[in-house]
């Protein structure tokens, strides 16, 4: 056993960097290379694969890198867990044991199984979902890597999973040692989704050099849970205490951060700059799982379709109600969702200047009615507002999938390792204990921070990061230092927050502090409707959120200027 493990990640979602996988084995030393490709919404995608053939499911991008790099990774010594196999874990372990032979390499390729609940649908409640997978952990990962595989793939697990497993069969760890697994979790929540935690999504990029290609992010883990965050030496972008601030608190929720190994207590994290792109993460704490495993379920829901008009010069509102107007009488029976984006300018310059964008969305259980929208809504160049264009040409509807969280009882799944040699080994579930619920914090009062005040973009003192989960959305909010979290523990309240985002002024939303990391996190109940699937919105998955909030004007005191 080494002291230190070396744990890079190259991918944070399904369509993420190709390249990454090449990059990271030939960038620097790592022990082990692992890979996110799921998301609630990538398990609609794959469902929808599995309808059209019921050999796929899994995420056919991750076979095409290990055609490239299989054998780099094996003759390093570089060990390989990713959670690829989405919902046909086995058909991506056997496709990737033909890669091998075809190859003419020996990799011992295990799997994990279990998470599928599609078919015990109707016994957990859950309907006629198309897809219908837990929440699984680490230890079916750990099993696969005593047993000696060279490649892991599973199905549903936890991001951070990816990055627990190894740790703990590197280091030994049991299921009650919850604070080394919570800082493993603290460390696999920051890489999971790849270069975010290297300077991507950054809210102050600006200050960080050359961003054109990002490095993908490594995790140094250590004996007792606490890891350095870093990346290969000589790529692009930057890791800091704020990247990694900005990745902490992306799509998280009370500073408990449940997980079916350890619940996780994210206000306890400390972060420390070591070096240049080498930041410390320590002094996780970490408690017992809940007794409640989530499961991720997504149902189709109907079809939709949109279009987008062009309308340009004047009278720009009373062209978008002709429009409405118009396919409102052609499609009187169906719901149809209109949206107007003010990008034109008075007087302008250019035509595109003078120009707003107008869409139309069409949602219906008729996927011919579907199809026809965009028909309809061409069939209206000649007969409608003047200027009349568009920026597409008439396509095909698609179907809408709801995402759902349901919950069941961990002692009602069963896990289990499918082991390089066939065997497949029932994972035992962590200790009869359960974590206790975090209900949202009062909201603390602090020392006013005093003097004068400029009226300034908040941006100018406050980072943000923000995501989706499901129709929730969560915004994470930090300041640069000290007295800045002084100032927004005491200034941002939610009804704060209401006036600065009137999109939320009727939502539920609960606030929490994280003060090690001088971060709040805001959870807004229903801003996304029912998710990013089914979402009509501008932003349907709130990636734009923190950015918005960090563009309203506020009376900032001069000394955090």
């Amino acid at each position: 056993m080494t002291e230190v493990l070396r744990i890079g990640n190259v991918s944070g979602f399904y369509g993420d960097r190709f390249d990454a996988v090449a990059e990271m084995l030939g960038g620097g030393e790592i022990d082990v290379l692992t890979g996110d490709y799921l998301a609630e919404l990538t398990m609609l995608i794959l469902g929808r694969d599995r309808m059209a053939n019921e050999n796929l499911g899994y995420a056919k991008t991750f076979l095409r890198q290990m055609r490239e790099s299989l054998g780099s990774a094996l003759a390093s010594g570089v060990r390989i867990v990713v959670n690829a196999g989405g919902l046909n874990p086995a058909g991506l372990a056997a496709a990737l044991r033909e890669l091998a032979a075809e190859l003419g390499l020996e990799a011992r390729i295990a799997h994990v199984e279990g998470d599928d609940l599609r078919p015990r649908a109707a016994e957990f409640g859950f309907g006629e979902p198309l897809t219908a997978n837990a929440y699984l952990g680490c230890w079916g990962i750990v099993a696969c890597l005593e047993a000696g595989a060279d490649v892991v793939v599973t199905g549903r697990v936890t991001d951070a999973a990816l990055v627990m497993g190894p740790a703990v069969a590197h280091f030994g760890w049991g299921m009650d040692d919850y604070d080394r697994l919570a800082g493993a979790l603290a460390a696999g929540h920051v890489i999971e989704c790849g270069t975010q935690a290297t300077g991507g999504n950054f809210s102050f990029f600006t200050e960080l050099g050359d961003l054109r290609k990002p490095g993908f992010p490594i995790a140094e883990l250590r004996a007792d849970g606490s890891s350095v965050l870093t990346k290969h030496p000589g790529t692009g972008g930057a890791v800091t205490t704020e990247t990694v601030t900005a990745q902490l608190l992306y799509e998280i929720a009370e500073p408990a951060y449940r997980n079916p190994d350890v619940t996780a207590r994210f206000d306890t994290v400390r972060l420390r700059e070591l070096a240049p792109d080498r930041v410390e993460l320590s002094g996780t704490r970490g408690e017992a799982p809940p007794r409640t495993v989530k499961v991720c379920l997504n149902t189709l829901d109907g079809f939709r379709n949109a279009m987008t008009f062009v309308l340009c010069g004047l009278d720009i509102e009373a062209k978008a109600e002709l429009v409405e107007r118009q396919l409102r009488a052609e499609f009187p029976d169906d719901e149809l969702i209109f949206d107007l984006a003010r990008t034109d300018r008075v007087d302008a310059e250019t035509e595109q200047l003078a120009s707003a964008l107008y869409t139309a969305t069409i949602r219906t259980p008729d996927p011919k009615r579907a199809d026809r929208f965009s028909r309809a809504a061409v069939e209206l160049a000649l007969g409608s507002y003047p200027g009349f264009t568009m920026t597409s040409p008439p396509g095909k509807g698609s179907p809408v999938g709801v995402y759902t969280p349901g919950y069941v009882d961990r002692e009602a799944i069963q896990q289990y390792a499918v082991l390089p040699d066939g065997t497949r080994k029932p994972i035992p579930h962590p200790f009869d204990q359960s974590g206790e619920t975090v209900a949202g914090q009062p909201e603390s009062v602090t020392e006013p921070v005093g003097g004068a005040t400029v009226s300034a973009p908040l941006g100018r003192v406050l980072g943000a990061r923000s995501g989706d989960k499901g129709g929730d959305a969560n915004l994470g909010v930090w300041a640069r230092d000290e007295l800045g979290y002084r100032w927004i523990s005491g200034q941002l309240s939610i009804a704060r927050l209401r006036e600065l985002l009137p999109e939320t002024a009727d939502l539920e939303i609960e606030r929490f502090e994280l003060p090690n990391l001088h971060a709040l996190n805001f959870v807004i109940h229903g801003l996304l409707g029912k998710g990013v699937a089914a979402s009509t919105r501008f932003d349907p998955q709130a990636k734009s959120l923190g950015e918005w909030f960090r563009s309203r004007v506020a009376d900032i005191p001069e000394v955090l200027l």
